[in-house]
């Protein structure tokens, strides 16, 4: 059986870690690459884990020895996928997830037009803010400087949305997991005639409707949010005054609404 090569991308603070843990919990057979940085780890982060941490020179050295697939530099520090993840994903006959910025996207999409891309975003500006912030508490400090940039160029990276194959906004943790596990099932459904086993018709359903083209209703008020879709072309970020406390009160609603039944993709339904 051919590997599918999956590429899944998102602003920084969009869930898409979480996702993508999520569905490896839940799927056999796909293997997470572990991108090569040169930024330092962050918290709990521990090499091998979330990031292969290098330092510049070397990541430089690697790089002039043709050993990534793709490499971006990203608010000063390098990011980059080694060839070997890849290479050793294809011997077993597994699928491979890349969880990259735009920038390596485009590359790995010049190199191999063949991979599934995956654009993951969040709700709205606010509730990204939120996230970014409570990141940074997590990590015993927060700065706004940084939030603010981060916000800024989220904007900028949701502008590419339209160079991804399948949309998933991520405003309910379980709903997300739920389409982003029927994507891999209708690939593999589609490209290896690989059955699935429970409910075929409402995972085809559920991953037809994450298709880009199929996604413009869900998508046209995420892109409003961000001012993407401002005919004045201006971005405007409408929570400036917010206050910590409101930040707290939204991030407990946003976790309500995780775990919330009600609001989750069931391959149950016919």
């Amino acid at each position: 059986m051919a590997g599918i090569l999956f590429i899944i991308s998102a602003p920084s603070g969009s869930g898409k870690s979480t996702l993508v843990n999520e569905v490896r919990k839940q799927l056999s057979g796909i293997e997470f690459s572990v991108s090569w940085t040169t930024r330092p780890p962050r918290g709990s982060e521990e090499h091998g884990r979330e990031y292969n941490f290098t330092t510049r020179e070397e990541f430089e050295k690697m790089l002039a020895d043709g050993e990534f697939l793709e490499h971006a530099e990203v608010f000063g520090n390098y990011y980059g996928t080694a060839r070997k993840s890849l290479e050793q994903a294809r011997r077993d006959g597994h699928d491979l997830l890349l969880d990259i910025d735009v920038q390596g996207a485009a590359q790995v999409r010049a190199a191999m037009p063949e991979a599934v891309s995956i654009f993951v975003l969040p709700p709205n500006p606010k509730v990204l803010r939120t996230r970014l912030r409570n990141r940074s508490r997590a990590e015993g400090v927060v700065n706004e400087a940084e939030v603010y940039r981060r916000l800024n160029e989220a904007s900028k990276e949701i502008e590419n949305f339209r160079e991804y194959g399948y949309i998933l906004v991520n405003d309910t943790l379980d709903r997300a997991v739920a389409q982003l596990e029927a994507i891999v099932l209708a690939e593999r459904f589609y490209r290896n005639d690989e059955q699935i086993a429970y409910r075929s018709r409402r995972v085809l359903e559920v991953a037809a409707g994450c298709l880009q083209i199929n996604s413009q209703e869900r998508l046209k008020p995420v892109l409003e949010a961000f001012g993407i879709l401002n005919p004045a072309g201006q971005r405007e970020l409408p929570f400036l005054e917010d206050s910590d406390e409101e930040d707290s009160q939204d991030d407990q609603g946003d976790s309500s609404k995780g775990d919330s039944h009600d609001n989750k993709e069931d391959f149950n339904d016919d």
